[in-house]
């Protein structure tokens, strides 16, 4: 054997795995595309609690209008739409939002619902969708997100961003 192939035998037998340079330059490439794909990922995530959370008022909003037909008046079924329907939501797993069905006074003649209702979710103190603001809808299909200043209202898109 001539010592130009000992020397090929050697240096392929001794080289087995990854030097330390190439793990350290994997390990930061996966650590700049989770630095931008996190705060993406959360976004997506508050997005689709909001979602959720329309879709259930849409639903109260149908329950409300179906249950009236069917009872002939928005008093005769004021109790029970508010207490099947005035609670926190989701019902199975961790809470986001609190939903409150107006007119809501306690106090007799006035704890009736009306046919000028208002359906609100307001995020729960210390949550995930804290940020995000309150959200309503009200009997004349006008919703709103938001709080204060930053509150914006109508029957388009207005709940989507």
């Amino acid at each position: 054997m001539s010592i130009f192939s000992k020397i090929l035998k050697i240096s392929s037998t001794q080289q087995r795995g990854f030097t330390l340079i190439e793990m350290m330059i994997v390990i930061a490439i996966i650590g700049i595309l989770a630095a931008i794909a996190y705060p993406s990922y959360q976004q997506y995530v508050i997005k689709t609690k909001r979602t959720d959370m329309m879709t259930e008022m849409q639903n109260i909003a149908s329950e409300i209008e179906s249950r009236k037909l069917a009872q002939g008046s928005y008093s005769d079924i004021s109790a029970g739409i508010k207490t099947n329907f005035a609670t926190a939501y989701p019902n199975q797993g961790t809470v986001h939002y609190d939903v409150t069905i107006n007119p809501s006074t306690l106090t007799p003649p006035n704890n009736i619902l009306t046919n000028k209702w208002i359906i609100t979710a307001t995020p729960r103190t210390g949550g995930q969708m804290v940020s995000d603001g309150n959200l309503s809808l009200n009997y004349q299909g006008i919703k709103c997100r938001g709080n204060g200043t930053d509150k914006k209202c109508g029957t388009g898109d207005e709940w989507r961003y």
